[in-house]
């Protein structure tokens, strides 16, 4: 215990004296984050390298202890082949990270970097090798792994977007992880957690609002990449999948944001990897609170999911669930109170328009096959008319080989209207007319419009050709109209 304490407490004082100095050497070097009056609102040029004292006090409280051997370093000693196994893989993030920081990478590239980093965790042993007691294939391993760590480290990256969000987040969510370990006698897990609750605990005051360094890109990675790893090593020591859901409930505020940020986009039609004003904290900071007290609510909400984390892999199964659930329910409440546009429309879409949008994809297949197996004017004609109705064209007149049709005469009103209008070769035509007094309500109107120039005129095309041929005549235009939409029908067509 002692052991834990002093990797903490180290880790703790040797964040407190490096970060002035990598303060100072990246202003001096003008590793800064300039404001932009946008998503970046700090007052002035900060330094965005965080991430250094942070990588180095880690590596240096080990260091520390084991010169103290072996009194004090006997635990880290007895530990070494888990220190062993993150620092390879935690130097290759923070590397990603860094010069990001200090280049820009594309989003690619980060990625790429991470992916990197992750497979060489897998490489080192730090792998997800069953759920729930059960024993998965190595590669399904493997690529879970990967996954859940490539997760973990841009969930952390993209929550770092207000002073003091990530660092107190992953302050919040390592020392749950490190009571857990002590309540499950994990003493490996608690030496990997410890240094790195001291080191955000030394770096949170620098950082906090008004911050006067930022993670960056190589804090934020670094931070989200080792929890991660923590809750593998976590969660393989569960028997159950309630209790693998214990650590993702530890890291639930930024893995919520990421997962709710790709929703959104994608919903949107954004591109995934675009920055935007729509996180949980900018939606904070839009409905009027300061960053202090945003940063301050959220630490409250990751204490939430930190408590009920604990009792979930503590309590016995039907308890643990009731945990589960309440986490649960808390959440849904949490992103209903934020009130996200692209989700509200896409519940909507769900509820009133899914079911009507796919019987009209069925109705639009049916009009296709009538009208492939249509073989008159007439009988293409009446498919139009018959998958019009269907749809909720009221109104549809056309011109197909010479011939008019007219679903009914359209009335002259002086209401608001509109009419699409299909042009087909040798100037026939079809017209869908619609009054908005009128309670139906249409849809799918482009791609009946599209289904229909895209057969009609080889089909018209075809039924000419098969004509035999015939002197003109001073006339050959036909009208035909239909009086009643419940039961479509062609009358004999008469010259006009």
């Amino acid at each position: 215990m002692y052991t834990i304490v002093l990797l903490a407490i180290a880790a703790c004082v040797l964040c407190l004296l490096l970060t002035p100095l990598v303060r100072y050497w990246s202003l001096h070097l003008g590793l800064v984050d300039q404001p932009d009056h946008g998503r970046k609102l700090h007052p002035s040029a900060t330094p965005r390298t965080g991430g250094v004292p942070i990588f180095f006090s880690y590596c240096g409280a080990y260091a520390f202890l084991l010169l103290l051997r072996p009194r004090f370093g006997g635990m880290v000693a007895a530990n070494h082949a888990t220190i062993d196994r993150l620092l390879p893989p935690l130097g290759l993030i923070f590397l990603t990270g860094l010069l990001d920081d200090w280049l820009g990478l594309r989003p690619w590239q980060k990625v790429l970097g991470q992916v990197c980093a992750a497979a060489c965790a897998c490489a080192t042993g730090i792998r997800i090798l069953n759920i729930g007691g059960h024993s998965i294939p190595p590669y399904c391993g493997v690529a879970l792994t990967i996954a859940w760590l490539v997760l973990c480290s841009n969930a952390f990256n993209l929550i770092d977007g207000i002073d003091g969000l990530a660092a107190g987040v992953g302050l919040t969510a390592t020392l749950t992880i490190l009571v857990a370990a002590l309540l499950h006698g994990d003493l490996t897990l608690a030496v990997a957690a410890a240094p790195l609750a001291g080191c955000l605990l030394g770096f949170l005051p620098y950082n906090f609002n008004p911050a006067s360094i930022f993670l960056g890109d190589s804090g934020s990675l670094s931070v989200g990449f080792l929890l991660g790893a923590y809750g593998i090593i976590w969660g393989q020591t569960s028997s159950t999948l309630a209790g693998l859901a214990a650590p993702a409930m530890a890291l639930a505020l930024p893995l919520l944001d990421v997962c709710l940020s790709v929703m959104r986009r994608f919903l949107g039609g954004e591109p995934i990897f675009t920055g935007d004003r729509g996180h949980i904290h900018h939606r904070l900071l839009d409905r009027g609170f300061t960053p202090r007290r945003v940063a301050l609510l959220l630490y409250g909400s990751c204490g939430v999911g930190a408590t009920l984390s604990l009792l979930q892999s503590v309590l016995p199964g039907r308890y643990a669930g009731v945990a589960a659930v309440l986490f649960g329910v808390l959440t849904w409440a949490g992103v209903h109170c934020l009130r996200y546009l692209e989700f509200g429309a896409a519940i909507r879409f769900l509820r009133t328009r899914l079911r009507p949008m796919l019987s009209g994809h069925v109705r639009l297949e049916r009009l296709a096959q009538w009208l492939a197996a249509a073989s008159t004017v007439e009988e293409c004609w009446q498919a139009v008319e018959r998958a019009g109705y269907s749809l909720g064209y009221r109104h549809i007149n056309a011109r197909l080989a010479g011939k008019h049709f007219a679903t009914m005469a359209v009335a002259t009103r002086t209401g608001a209207w509109w009419q699409m209008r299909l042009n087909l070769p040798a100037n026939d035509y079809v017209n869908v007319t619609r009054h908005n007094d009128v309670s139906q309500r249409p849809m799918l109107l482009i791609p009946f419009v599209e289904l229909l120039g895209r057969i009609l005129p080889e089909r018209l095309a075809a039924m000419q050709a098969q004509l035999p041929a015939v002197a003109p005549q001073k006339s050959s235009t036909t009208t035909v109209m239909s009086s009643d939409w419940a039961a479509p029908s062609v009358k004999a067509a008469t010259p006009s």
